[in-house]
Parts: C-alpha cells; sequence; structure tokens
C-alpha cells in the first residue's frame, strides 16, 4: 500500500508541475467565457483549471478514477484508461486552439454547486463517447501559484522591460545629439523626434492606455497577448523549486525532465516578442514530444545608420 501511495503522490506531482508551465486559453461556450488550462498524461491522469475570472475551478485524476468514470459514461465502450485520456487529450486539443473543426465534438458547462462540471460529448471508435471534468473549487494556494504569484513576476518583467527601453532611449539622443555637435544633418525631417522625457511618457502612456488595460472584460486579452510571458514566468518559478529542494531529489527530477525540457516553450522573457508559442496539442503532449530545436539567430553585425544623417 505505501508503494501504491507513493506511486500516486508522484503522478500527483507530475501533473501539479506540467499543469503550471501551461498557458491560458480563452473559451467560449455558450453563454460561458472562461480560461482554462490542461495537463494530460496519456499514462497517468490529467490536470484541468478553470475560470470566469470570479472564481477557480480544478481537477486532477489519475488513471484509476478516468477508468472508473469511463465505464460509468459509457458502458458500451472498452478500453485502457491511456485510450481514454489520449481521446480527451485530442479533444482538449481541439478546444483550447480553439479549432473549428471539432470533429462533431461538443462542450458545454454546468454550474453545481461549490463547483463546474465540463461537459464532452464526441465519438470514440465510431461509439458515442461521454465524459464530465468535475471540477471543484480551487485551493487558494492553488489560485495563487496559477495567477497571483505569474501575474507578479510578469508585472515585474515588463516594468524591468520599461527601463531597459527608457534607458536606451536615452542612449540613442546622447548618440544623435553626438552626431548633430559633429556637423552631421537630418536629410529626412520627418523622422526628426523630440528628446527622451521618461516621465511625460510614462505619463502619457498611462492616461492613453490605462482605461483599455482595466477593461479586462473575460480574460480574452489576457490569453491572447500574454501568454508567452506567463509561461516564462511559470517555467522560472518550477525552476526555482527544483533548486530549493535540492539535488537530493534526483529521481523525481528524472521522471519530471520531459514535463520541463521537452516542452521548450520559448526562449527568455526579454525575447518573448520573437519566440515561436508552441500549440496547444505540444504543450499538452509534452510526455512524448520530442525536444524541440532552437531556432537558429545568426549574429548581426551592428552597422551605422545609413541615410538619416548626411
Amino acid at each position: 500500500m505505501e508503494g501504491r501511495a507513493s506511486g500516486c503522490d508522484v503522478t500527483m506531482e507530475e501533473l501539479e508541475n506540467g499543469l503550471l508551465i501551461q498557458p491560458w486559453a480563452w473559451l467560449q461556450l455558450s453563454g460561458d467565457s472562461l480560461l482554462a488550462k490542461a495537463y494530460i498524461m496519456t499514462h497517468k491522469g490529467y490536470a484541468l483549471l478553470l475560470s470566469d475570472l470570479q472564481h477557480v475551478w480544478h481537477e486532477q485524476v489519475d488513471t484509476n478514477v478516468v477508468s472508473q468514470r469511463a465505464k460509468e459514461l459509457n458502458k458500451r465502450l472498452t478500453a485502457t484508461p491511456s485510450a481514454f485520456l489520449s481521446h480527451l487529450r485530442d479533444l482538449m486539443c481541439t478546444l483550447l486552439e480553439g479549432s473549428t473543426d471539432s470533429g462533431g465534438a461538443t462542450f458545454s458547462c454546468e454550474h453545481v454547486p461549490e463547483g463546474l462540471t465540463l461537459h464532452v460529448r464526441s465519438e470514440l471508435s465510431g461509439l458515442p463517447f461521454h465524459w464530465n471534468f468535475q471540477c471543484a473549487l480551487a485551493s487558494p494556494s492553488l489560485v495563487s501559484q496559477h495567477l497571483m504569484r505569474p501575474l507578479m513576476g510578469m508585472s515585474l518583467v515588463l516594468q524591468c522591460q520599461v527601463r531597459e527601453l527608457a534607458s536606451l532611449l536615452r542612449l540613442k539622443d546622447a548618440e544623435i545629439q553626438d552626431y548633430q555637435e559633429n556637423g552631421a544633418v537630418l536629410s529626412r525631417d520627418r523622422l526628426k523626434t523630440e528628446l527622451f522625457d521618461e516621465n511625460a511618457f510614462l505619463e502619457q502612456v498611462v492616461t492613453e492606455n490605462l482605461p483599455e488595460a482595466c477593461s479586462i472584460e473575460n480574460g480574452r486579452p489576457f490569453a491572447m497577448k500574454l501568454q508567452n510571458l506567463y509561461v516564462a514566468v511559470t517555467k522560472q518559478e518550477f525552476q526555482a523549486k527544483r533548486r530549493r529542494q535540492g539535488s537530493g531529489d534526483s529521481q523525481a527530477s528524472d521522471r519530471t525532465s520531459s514535463s520541463e525540457t521537452d516542452g521548450r516553450l520559448l526562449n527568455k522573457p526579454e525575447q518573448q516578442s520573437s519566440a515561436p508559442s508552441l500549440s496547444v496539442l505540444e504543450t499538452l503532449n509534452m510526455e512524448t514530444s520530442v525536444p524541440m530545436q532552437r531556432p537558429h539567430v545568426s549574429k548581426i553585425k551592428k552597422k551605422k545608420p545609413k541615410g538619416l544623417f548626411s
């Protein structure tokens, strides 16, 4: 019994770690707008998070629960838990990627006391397949781990980016002034700019963009625009947690290495604008994916601008 409990704990930890570094997706199901993230391991189980920005719901189950629920909901179907999980993974990929080609699958939400059920209806091997993701209210620690802490980290990263950009603009102003003092003349008047005033710039940005930024509505802008940065921050959080645990947990490290490295979700946070995002299929399927090759970036030799000054 002890060995079984230990194995279950390891499975739950793998699911927790895998779910943490998944990006959020935005769903529109009938009258429900939800943020969602999922992590499915075909031989372990799955973990799912849903939120309507007022509540957060969560379900995490192993193969034993999958097998039992599949028998209750699909009496005519006989398959292994891994087969059911593989089918669920394909269905969730379609849903989270927002694909219009659902293969006839339908999804609907039902609010229940202290929870939310996501109903799935499709076909498996030519027979009707039903599944219910039975999510309960998430714990405060889970909400902190997946939302509060990452959002705070993202805010700090964005603040650092603003400082670095402001510093770069000041250097550019100094460079232009040096050119002018040495007799350079701008050849195109439309390119002329005023000296950068950081305080005035920040005040203008806040004034012009604050209303839109605070109108988060149903969370769609967050899911559509900031998920590269979100995943970078959560991945860093996960790696820091692993370092704190120390090298004594080497066996667990080997077991979860595929979840941490095979995904190669993106490059460093400061490279987010050019780093390609992985599809939902690639992130949900990290347990069996082949390590991705990082795109080759050749170093470009800096050249002095031509045509700006004569």
